[in-house]
């Protein structure tokens, strides 16, 4: 065994049969405490390679992990590697023959989607992101094996999802074709259903390692615990702490039970971090230790290790990004690999403003996520079209667009030709007398807005055309708090202020988004620059510096936290961002958001607490 390993690792390394649970902390070296097990079982037990299966989340990790112990055997053994899914549709190939060609692709799922929200006639307008939270959810209902008549949807009408729900598993079922959650299903139900196949693979792979154990969901949970079988040689590495994924199924109880689903469970902590300096170890067990559902572990730093963390309140976005452009540009002086810089915020919403103020200052940036551009937003797009509409742009496209935005019982068979004239539209309308009404009024509101500067219009298209109200009923529909919506208008507003014409506005629309596009593809190339990421999407990872933005009430935890499991995981997703801080940690609110009061988030509230009280420990 060599010496660099700690006790608790060498514990974890050298346990050889029954269950175990190893909480690995941030930075506490489970990936070296995986691949050193199996080649302990290997080379000390004498357990045959080809008898040991590892599971993990993404087929990178598996990879990632294979090459390591490679290395580290100095051979290609043949221990096996593989995601949830790739283990478990080798499964179904040998019980029923399925290829990949069986498998539904991810741009064909979304064309199902769409298919049916046509065939069903449901209006949506934000289809995109209508369809993601969807597929998310059919997602979440085969992976925690709810009844459908129990799951309440949270993007829409529980009919509404129902119906959506048939038609697409028909669709599945039509094609011959299974998608990814039901590769979970047919597995658990084979193996449920068929004890002889079930002992056939409990005897291929008598040794089960499980990674990342706190992101599992309920079906995945129940498949391994059918594979363990009666030996129950599973190794589970994990930290329940890090567990940020509840709208992909994943639950902290999932591995919170595991001591009483397996009796005889040994637990190692590896609770020493070997990327974090003390301080940010510090502020990270600070703010943990607020959550109750949890193992009780104690973080510590290796010794000596220096950091900082800055906690900073700002008047508003532009004095935030102001001092992040600032901190930059001296790294940037300093010669730091911009790639060490990351900027982490809670939606991939967050960065839109901050990334005009990359831009501006020619600071190269990479985004993790899709790049948010503000006018590319669906409520954006309605706004330029209504002006497009009012400086006499009359194309069909454009005013089919917006004509029932709010609603005006306009139907697009009156609207024949590839232009659109208000005289011909009110002399088809004429023998309705109420919607002669409505459309004479959209007339006279687009004159109006004709010579309005774009401040003016957007202000007039919400108040006095009613987008507002437009807005308000469309999220109650969504199932979306209405601030969500309210937000784009107002930095839509934001945008337009200085600008005296649509001419002029559309021009700094047009190279805003082609300068986004330029540097997008460019830094996409080079992978070089500032990380501009979520914190969902920087698990795992690290950096010398870390920023994290608006870290304010209704951010984080996010508006729609309201239970306390949900603050619970919220908490859980502001450790890991600021876990993934080596040397110098940001954490930056403001006092403005989106021109609205706002207040630091109650997490920071909590970390002063606690920090207080361990002054007040210090100076007895």
């Amino acid at each position: 065994m060599r010496n660099h390993l700690s006790e608790a690792q060498k514990e974890a390394v050298m346990h050889k049969d029954g269950p175990m649970m190893v909480l690995a902390g941030p930075g506490s070296g489970k990936t070296l405490v995986i691949t050193k097990r199996i080649q302990y079982l290997i080379s000390h037990y004498q357990i045959l390679p080809q008898r040991i299966l590892v599971i993990t989340f993404t087929r990178a990790a598996a990879n990632e992990m294979k090459e390591r112990f490679w290395r580290l055997a100095g051979e290609t053994l043949p221990v096996s590697f593989g995601t949830f899914h790739s283990v478990f549709f080798t499964i179904l190939k040998y019980a029923y023959h399925y290829s990949a060609d069986n498998i539904l692709p991810e741009h064909k799922k979304y064309d199902f989607i769409r298919e049916i929200i046509t065939d069903h006639e449901l209006d949506i307008e934000d289809e995109a992101d209508f369809m993601r939270s969807v597929i998310q959810e059919i997602s979440l209902v085969k992976g925690q094996m709810i009844p459908l008549d129990y799951y309440h949807s949270g993007c829409c009408g529980d009919e509404v999802f129902k119906e959506i729900f048939h038609a697409y598993e028909e669709k599945l079922h039509q094609n011959r074709w299974i998608d990814f959650d039901d590769i979970l299903v047919y597995t658990y139900e084979l193996l449920k259903e068929r004890e002889d196949i079930r002992k056939a693979w409990q005897q291929k792979f008598p040794y089960i390692l499980i990674d990342e154990f706190q992101d599992i969901n309920k079906i995945q949970y129940e498949i391994v615990k059918m594979l363990s079988g009666e030996n129950e040689n599973l190794f589970i590495v994990g930290d329940d702490d890090q567990s940020i994924y509840k709208f992909r199924g994943a639950r902290p109880e999932l591995m919170l039970n595991f001591p009483k689903d397996f009796k005889n469970t040994k637990q190692v902590i590896l609770n020493r971090n070997y990327r974090c300096g003390k301080q940010i170890v510090q502020t990270a067990e600070d703010i943990i230790s607020y959550n109750t559902k949890r193992f009780e572990k104690k973080m510590e730093a290796q010794p000596y290790s220096e950091a900082k963390v800055e906690i900073r309140t700002f008047k508003d976005h532009y004095e935030e990004n102001k001092h992040i452009v600032y901190t930059i540009r001296e790294e940037m002086a300093k010669k730091t690999p911009l790639s060490q810089i990351a900027i982490l915020y809670r939606t991939n919403q967050g960065p839109r403003q901050l990334i005009g103020a990359l831009m501006a200052y020619n600071i190269p940036f990479y985004m993790q996520d899709a790049v948010p551009n503000l006018f590319d937003h669906w409520i954006s797009k309605n706004i330029i079209d209504y002006m497009k509409l009012a400086r006499g742009d009359m194309r069909r496209s454009t005013f089919l667009r917006v004509m029932n935005r709010p609603k005006r019982y306009i139907s697009r068979e009156y609207l024949t030709d590839s232009e659109v004239s208000f005289d011909d539209l009110l002399e088809k309308v004429k023998d309705k007398p109420w919607l002669y009404e409505y459309v004479e009024d959209f007339k006279e509101d687009l004159r109006i807005m004709k010579n309005m500067t774009p401040l003016m219009a957007i202000n007039y298209i919400r108040k006095s055309v009613g987008y507002n109200a437009y807005i308000s009923e469309y999220a109650r529909f969504r199932k979306i708090q209405e601030e969500e919506f309210t937000h784009v208008l107002e930095e839509l507003q934001e945008s337009a202020k200085g600008y005296d014409t649509y001419e002029e506005w559309f021009d700094h629309i047009r190279e805003y988004t082609e300068e986004l596009n330029r540097q997008s593809k460019e830094n996409e190339e080079s992978k070089e620059g500032v990380i501009v990421s979520t914190m969902h999407s920087t698990k795992g990872l690290e950096f010398e510096r870390v920023f994290l933005p608006d870290v304010n009430e209704d951010v984080i935890p996010h508006k729609k936290s309201m239970k306390e499991e949900d603050v619970e995981e919220e908490r859980r997703l502001f450790y890991v961002g600021v876990t993934r801080a080596k040397k110098y940690l940001h954490i930056l609110s403001v006092k403005k958001l989106y021109n609205k009061d706002s207040r630091p988030s109650r997490f920071l509230v909590e970390l002063e607490k606690r920090q207080e009280e361990r002054s007040a420990e210090d100076g007895k």
